[in-house]
């Protein structure tokens, strides 16, 4: 009986002591983890301060205060349709250099056309449905969807074409921009063959310009596999032409899971092609295109799709003093917003530096800053967040060493309408910033 005790003590002696060990021997890796997020923190924590400072360089500016929160919220959100991937709508943005981004719009030479003849926010469009400003040439599947929160068009299958619904066959004038977003998602465009075109063309030709973009293919970032932002044109006299841009010049442009804004113009002969305010394309002699669609090319798996939204053609823009000599105010598009809030998008820089530059040549000038909306939503939203819209913009001028006192933050809300609001082209043309000359 002795013996058989001294065993069984023997034994709880030995599995106290491995028990023992187990503990110590996670609290060691519980220590040696705490380490290393901690280092990894600092690290991190230093890497956004690098960016932020580089950032504020580049804009030339010092000790900004942090962007302000957001200032209203949609009134709804809608759910994504069955149909859409659980990873696809659930994905969101990570964290963006939207500073260095902004950097980016502050030099560029991209200037929005004045009067939109087109414009597709795809917002109120019926989830699951082909989307109603446009029709399809050729393909699979188009249809309306929910991403990031944001209702967007999914080209679906190998090989989509679609073109906006215009009443007129060749409806692009001499003088044009072109603006979209479209999502760069990780999971998709694995193959070099994969993109999302934008192409120009008119009735003599298939294709007078087609630009190539796979913002997934170049997020690889591994040497040598960028794939090149391939553009295809015809010039005047009818040889077919090629140009290139650099694939490792594109990938610090994309963030993975994130909206991606592309923009192009057209002025007479000269195309010009920008990824996120950066100028990708310049080509000085190219034929004349009279129309345009929009092309995906993906293989067949469901998350290899490419998604786009704020679809929207301008006429050329006419130089600020023209119009602010003829009219007595500058009527603006190119200053736009996040849905529902008074947070400014990068892109707005580019009309905002030109207002400032403006103002810096001509010291007595002053404006009435005016926000407008259409008549989507209730007073109650709109007049607050256009005065809040408003002053954004004056925030925005001050911080270009504009004096306050020279500009006058007003709120119009829906109350100045200059088109229709019960046509999508009419809401467009309400939805607008006005600089009037005080």
């Amino acid at each position: 009986m002795k013996r058989t005790t001294i065993i069984i003590l023997s034994l709880l002696f030995v599995g106290g002591v491995a028990n023992g060990q187990n503990f110590l021997r996670s609290l060691g890796e519980k220590a040696k983890n705490a380490v290393e997020n901690k280092v990894n923190e600092k690290v991190e924590s230093a890497v956004n301060s690098a960016v932020d400072k580089a950032a504020d360089k580049a804009t030339g500016k010092k000790g900004k205060k942090d962007d302000k929160a957001a200032q209203e919220v949609p009134e709804a959100a809608q759910e994504a349709p069955e149909t859409v991937q659980p990873e696809v709508a659930a994905a969101q943005p990570e964290a963006q250099p939207v500073k260095v981004v902004a950097a980016n719009y502050a030099k560029t030479d991209f200037v929005p056309g004045d009067e939109i003849f087109f414009d597709d926010p795809v917002e109120g469009e019926k989830l699951g449905e082909f989307p109603s400003h446009w029709d399809i040439l050729r393909g699979e599947e188009c249809e309306v969807m929910t991403l990031d929160g944001l209702q967007a068009i999914k080209l679906s299958g190998w090989y989509t074409e679609i073109i906006p619904l215009m009443k007129e066959e060749d409806y692009l004038p001499e003088d044009f921009t072109i603006e979209f977003d479209v999502w760069s998602n990780p999971t998709g465009g694995s193959s070099n063959n994969d993109h999302i075109g934008l192409i120009l063309y008119s009735e003599a030709k298939e294709a007078v310009v087609d630009v190539n973009l796979n913002p997934a293919f170049n997020e690889a970032k591994e040497e040598g596999s960028q794939s090149d932002l391939l553009c295809q044109y015809f010039s005047p006299a009818g040889d077919s032409r090629e140009a290139r841009a650099s694939g490792a010049a594109l990938v610090p442009l994309i963030q993975p899971n994130a909206w991606l804004h592309v923009a192009a113009s057209f002025n007479k002969r000269a195309f010009k092609y920008y990824v996120n305010g950066v100028r990708m394309i310049n080509l000085p002699n190219v034929m004349r295109p009279t129309r345009l669609k929009l092309r995906s090319i993906s293989n067949c798996d469901e998350k290899d799709r490419f998604y786009v939204k704020n679809i929207r053609l301008a006429k050329g823009a006419v130089p600020l003093y023209d119009r602010l000599a003829s009219e007595g105010k500058i009527v603006t598009y190119a200053i736009t917003f996040e849905t529902g809030k008074a947070d400014l998008k990068p892109e707005s820089m580019v009309e905002i530096n030109r207002i400032a530059k403006l103002m810096k040549e001509n010291p007595g000038l002053e404006f009435e800053v005016q926000g407008h909306c259409d008549a989507t939503g209730s007073d109650r939203v709109n007049d607050p967040l256009s005065q809040k819209r408003a002053e954004a913009i004056v925030a925005a001028l001050v911080e270009q060493d504009i004096a306050a006192a020279r500009l006058t933050p007003v709120g119009k809300g829906s109350h100045a309408p200059i088109a229709s609001n019960a046509t999508d082209e009419g809401r467009a043309k309400n939805r607008r910033v006005e600089f009037v000359k005080k």
